[in-house]
């Protein structure tokens, strides 16, 4: 059976690799060795052809992308855990970056955000949440697609100018939460949001690539800055695995998972998450194993996650907590509950005199069973240990096959420039939602001619055409344009 060997206490450590999509934790305070264990399991499931995604907020996990310097006291260790063949090495790694500036720029479209996560990232109130969830169904109705912060900022000034006929169809639109609505998208864009959302998007087929050898390739986000972002931050992780959820099929329990994803700063994803929100991701969290793909969270204490979420997480890495304050002393405590306990070991006094590059792990052995909690030596990774250099980072990115895909915005015709264009042949009036303005009839235009154009009572072909187009080409555009598990009003996200 494939394993990946994470260190050695009384026995050998390892997880096995048909477990990998199975969850896991790992915790504990800073410096006390939390992204060591990151980078030994995300080296072991690269090694088994794994692909795998990271976010790096510190900036150390991009070191995976470069060899490690061998010294005495690594080799040491990797001897004492009786480590085979232990070499540095590199692994293949593509850089991301919301930002664009220390990878590939990684971005979505508005449309497929939907207006749940939209709305928690523009920190609305249920009711301007509510308003933007009508906006949203405007636009499939409308076959409008709603691709940047210009699309959602346009379509907005329509519905501020269209509201009394929309709230009539739609519901209670008004001017203040449209205008609320409007200032939290400035604060977005202020915030970096024009960066993350627009086009080329992002496809996941990217994210689950495998190199010439085999080798699953490690994708690392940068999120140094988008980290300063918590909303933003939290918004775009939550619509990835909302998006794996939605287009991955079932797959059942493979020999090794599809995809491994970690997140650190894991609190942040459920911090002032609304109810009906948190509850759409303890689904996807306990549904998304079916599809190969194994979740793996990071934070300081364990109890930052929500205990649902904490339930479907079947191993576990706690490295050290000091307990100098009630709090600490707390997690401490819950901490030590979370592991199946092994005679002779205080659990709760061994986390708190844990040395860094030491755990306490458990994970899922034979038929699923957790092993009992082992004091664990963690395995020194083969990669180098800390952040690279501006040049290794470049030298990373030169070599990735996606810089002609991602690197160059495009911005094709969507909602701003459709709305624009309408309000340019506006000629007496505002033309009524769902429909087009008639051509002007010719002056002199006989029996036919009233027919084709009508009169000032009656309306004549042409219009009546015109308005039977529109309404039929929204909604078949409108019906693709739908929006994840995650996203709100529909499920199944799709891009056109």
């Amino acid at each position: 059976m494939d394993r990946i060997l994470i260190g050695k206490g009384e026995t050998v450590v390892d997880l096995p690799a048909k477990y990998g999509n199975r969850h896991g934790l790992i915790a504990g305070a800073t410096g006390s060795g939390k992204t060591i264990s990151l980078m030994v399991l995300a080296e072991g499931f690269s090694r088994l052809g794994v692909p795998v995604f990271m976010v790096d907020v510190k900036g150390d996990v991009a070191g995976l992308a470069v060899a490690g310097s061998p010294n005495e006291k690594i080799r040491e260790r990797a001897l004492r855990i009786g480590i085979e063949g232990f070499a540095p090495e590199a692994s293949p790694v593509l850089f991301w970056d919301v930002y664009g500036r220390q990878g590939h720029p990684l971005r979505t479209t508005v449309s497929e955000i939907g207006p749940t996560l939209l709305g928690r990232m523009l920190e609305l109130n249920e009711t301007q949440t509510g308003v933007l969830e009508i906006v949203f169904k405007l636009a499939d109705d409308q076959g409008l697609l709603l691709l940047d912060l210009d699309d959602l900022r346009e379509i907005l000034g329509f519905v501020l100018e269209n509201r009394q006929e929309i709230s009539s169809r739609y519901g209670l639109v008004s001017s203040q939460s449209v205008a609320a609505i409007q200032r939290a998208v400035l604060a977005l864009e202020r915030a970096g949001g024009s960066a993350l959302l627009g086009e080329p998007a992002l496809e996941l087929a990217d994210l689950m690539r495998t190199d010439l050898s085999g080798r699953g390739i490690v994708s690392i986000l940068a999120a140094d800055q988008l980290i300063l972002q918590p909303r933003l931050y939290s918004g775009f992780l939550l619509w990835l695995l909302s998006e794996l959820f939605e287009n991955l099929p079932e797959v059942g329990d493979l020999d090794r998972p599809k995809l491994a994803l970690f997140f650190d700063e894991a609190h942040l994803l459920f911090a002032d998450t609304p109810p009906a929100l948190r509850q759409r991701v303890e689904q996807v969290v306990r549904l998304i194993r079916s599809k190969g793909v194994g979740l793996y969270f990071c934070s300081q204490y364990p109890d930052d996650l929500p205990n649902e979420i904490l339930g479907q997480l079947g191993s576990r890495i706690q490295h050290a907590l000091r307990a100098y304050t009630p709090r600490d002393q707390k997690a401490v405590r819950s901490a030590a509950e979370t592991f199946v306990p092994r005679p002779g070991l205080d659990v709760a006094e061994a986390i708190s005199r844990l040395g860094v590059g030491e755990a306490l792990v458990s994970t899922l052995q034979e038929n699923g069973v957790p092993m009992p909690v082992e004091r664990t030596l963690v395995c020194p990774p083969r990669c180098k240990m800390g952040s690279i250099t501006s040049e290794e980072r470049a030298t990373v990115r030169a070599r990735s096959p996606l810089g002609g895909k991602y690197d160059t915005p495009i911005n094709r015709e969507s909602a701003y420039e459709i709305l624009r264009r309408r309000a340019s042949q506006k000629s007496d009036g505002p033309v009524a939602t769902g429909q087009t303005a008639p051509p002007a009839a010719p002056e002199d235009r006989g029996l036919l001619g009233e027919l084709l154009w009508g009169t000032k009572g009656r309306q004549g072909l042409v219009e009546t055409m015109a308005k039977q187009a529109a309404r039929t080409v929204g909604s078949q555009v409108g019906r693709q344009i739908l929006r994840g598990l995650l996203g709100g009003i529909l499920g199944g996200s799709r891009r056109r």
